[in-house]
C-alpha cells in the first residue's frame, strides 16, 4: 500500500476545513477537525491490528478481538465504520462513539476527544457531517499507510493554518518549528531522562526532543514526557500528537500550572532532567495572590508583579529542574532581560545563584501573527566549570531570512546559533562570555547591547549589494505568500 505524503496529507485536511467552511468558524476547525482524525487513525490502527492477529492465528476471530493485542479498546458499535452507516442524528452517533472509547480506555483516552458540540444541527447539520466521514473514508491512517511523524507534521501545519485563517497570535499556541529545534539542541535530551513542559500547548517542544534522540541514533522510547496546559482542545490535541507520532510513556495534564502545578512528588514540585517551554508571553492575572506563599516554594527569588508572569514561569522551571542534572530553556520577551522592579530583584537573586547560563537574542518577526522579538533563557542546576561566574550573550537578531509579512529562522541560522552556544568563545558583533562581576555593574540588566557592542566588519557587502539580496528575498517571499494564497482559494478557505 503506497503511503501518503506529507503534501497529499495536508490537501486532505485543508479540504477538510473546506467542507467545515460558513457553519464553522475558522478558529474552531481543529475542534472538530482533530477528533475526526484521531477516531480515524486509532479505527484503521485496530483494524490493521486485529488483520495481523487473524493472519497469525489462522482466522481465529476471538483470538483476534483479545484487548491486549491492540493498542485501544474500540467497544461494540463505536468503529468508525459504524458511525460511517449513520444517516440521521449523525452528530449524536459521533459522540456516543467518542464517549464508549475514552470510557473503555480510561488510563489513555479519558477527554481525549474533547468537548465540541457534536450534536449542534444548526452548525453541524447531518449532510455536512456525512460529507465530512466520507472525506475522512477516502484514505487509510493505519501504520502501513502513513508515517506517524508526517500525520504530527500535518497537524503543526494546520494549526499554523488556522492561525493565519482567523488573524490570532498563533504564538500562544504555535512555535515556529525552527525555534523548537534551537531549543531542543539547547536542552540536548538523553537517553533515559525525564523531559517536562508546563506550557506544552500540542506537544511541540516534547516531540522535538524525541526527534533529537531520533537523529542522533538514540532510543527515544525510553525519554519519559511529562506537560501541562491549560486550554482543553490544545491539551487534548497534545495528547493526541504524541500517540500519532506513536509515544507511549507520557502524562500530559489539562491545568493551570502556574495555579495548580499538576506533577508533585512527596507534595513538592517533581523535578526533571529537562524543562523546555515558551509560556504566554508576559500573561496578566496569573495567580499572584497565591504566591505570596507558595507552597512549592517558587517564589524563592521573589514574587514577580500582579500584571507579568514572565518570572513566575523562570521561577516555576528552575524549581522544576533536577538539582544534579537539570538544564532548562525558556523562549521569553526581551522585555524580562531588562524590566526593573519585582522582575529586576529576581533577575539578581537568580545570577547571583549562577543559575544563568546564557541568553539569546533572537530576530523581530519570527512568530506568527506578532513582530514582537523574543529571547532564549537557559539555565543549568550545575554549569561547567568553564562556564561557572560567567553567562554567554548571543545576539542571534540577524540570524534571519526577511520576508514581506514574516521573518524564518532557518536551519542555517539554527546551527549558527548552536555553535556559538556550543563553544562559547566570544565572537565579535555576536557573542560574549560575561562575567558576573560585569554583569553586577550594569544592576543586573541582561540587554544583550550593553554585553555586545556592534563594530564594524570587514568585507561588509555594499550598499548595492545588499539592496540587490533584499529586493531577492522579498520577491522569494512574495512568490511563496502567492501559491499559499493560491493553495487556500483552491480550498474556498479565502475569496
Amino acid at each position: 500500500m503506497q503511503k501518503l505524503t506529507l503534501g497529499k496529507l495536508e490537501q486532505y485536511l485543508a479540504k477538510a476545513a473546506w467542507i467545515l467552511k460558513g457553519p464553522v468558524d475558522a478558529a474552531d476547525f481543529k475542534v472538530f477537525i482533530f477528533p475526526l482524525l484521531f477516531f480515524k487513525r486509532i479505527s484503521d490502527v485496530y483494524d490493521e491490528e486485529f488483520q495481523q492477529a487473524l493472519d497469525e492465528s489462522g482466522n481465529d476471530v476471538d483470538y483476534a478481538s483479545l484487548a491486549e493485542l491492540h493498542r485501544f479498546v474500540i467497544p461494540s458499535g463505536s468503529h468508525w465504520n459504524n458511525v460511517r452507516e449513520v444517516t440521521v442524528n449523525v452528530g449524536q452517533s459521533l459522540q456516543n462513539a467518542f464517549r464508549s472509547i475514552e470510557k473503555a480506555n480510561p488510563d489513555l483516552l479519558y477527554g481525549i476527544f474533547g468537548d465540541a458540540p457534536w450534536t449542534n444541527k444548526e452548525k453541524l447539520p447531518d449532510s455536512l457531517l456525512i460529507n465530512l466521514i466520507e472525506h475522512f473514508s477516502q484514505y487509510s491512517l493505519s501504520n502501513s499507510a502513513v508515517e506517524p511523524d508526517i500525520l504530527g507534521q500535518a497537524y503543526e501545519y494546520l494549526i499554523k493554518q488556522f492561525a493565519d485563517l482567523t488573524n490570532k497570535k498563533a504564538g500562544e499556541f504555535y512555535t515556529p518549528r525552527s525555534v523548537v529545534h534551537l531549543l531542543g539542541l539547547l536542552i540536548d535530551a538523553q537517553e533515559g531522562e525525564a523531559i517536562y513542559d508546563p506550557a506544552c500547548g500540542t506537544g511541540g517542544m516534547l516531540l522535538e526532543c524525541i526527534d533529537h534522540l531520533k537523529e542522533a541514533g538514540k532510543d527515544f522510547r525510553t525519554l519519559k514526557m511529562f506537560g501541562q496546559e491549560k486550554n482543553l482542545t490544545t491539551s487534548t490535541i497534545a495528547r493526541m500528537n504524541m500517540f500519532l507520532h506513536g509515544i507511549e510513556d507520557f502524562q500530559i495534564v489539562r491545568g493551570d500550572t502556574l495555579r495548580n502545578p499538576a506533577f508533585l512528588h512527596n507534595d513538592r514540585l517533581r523535578q526533571f532532567d529537562c524543562v523546555i517551554a515558551n509560556p504566554p508571553f508576559s500573561l496578566k492575572e496569573w495567580g499572584i495572590e497565591a504566591w505570596t506563599a507558595d507552597p512549592y516554594g517558587r517564589n524563592f527569588a521573589g514574587v514577580p508583579p500582579a500584571g507579568n508572569a514572565d518570572m513566575a514561569w523562570v521561577q516555576h522551571m528552575i524549581r522544576s529542574m533536577k538539582p544534579d542534572t537539570g538544564r532548562m530553556a525558556v523562549v521569553l520577551p526581551h522585555g524580562a532581560l531588562f524590566r526593573k522592579g519585582a522582575e529586576g530583584k529576581i533577575r539578581e537573586h537568580l545570577i547571583r545563584q549562577d543559575l544563568l547560563e546564557a541568553v539569546i537574542g533572537l530576530g523581530p518577526n519570527i512568530f506568527y501573527g506578532t513582530g514582537l522579538a523574543a529571547c532564549v533563557m537557559v539555565f543549568r542546576s550545575r554549569k561547567e566549570e568553564v562556564r561557572k561566574g560567567h553567562v554567554l550573550f548571543i545576539d542571534a537578531s540577524g540570524q534571519v531570512r526577511v520576508g514581506r509579512a514574516q521573518n524564518y529562522l532557518e536551519k542555517q541560522h539554527v546551527d549558527q546559533i548552536f555553535q556559538w552556544y556550543k563553544e562559547g568563545f566570544d565572537v565579535t558583533n555576536h557573542c560574549k562570555l560575561v562575567p558576573l562581576n560585569e554583569i553586577e555593574v550594569k544592576d543586573f540588566n541582561l540587554n544583550i547591547p550593553l554585553y555586545i557592542e556592534k563594530q564594524a566588519e570587514d568585507n561588509l557587502p555594499t550598499m548595492e549589494d545588499a539592496l540587490a539580496q533584499l529586493e531577492q528575498a522579498a520577491k522569494e517571499a512574495w512568490k511563496a505568500e502567492d501559491r499559499f494564497k493560491t493553495l487556500l482559494r483552491e480550498f474556498k478557505l479565502i475569496n
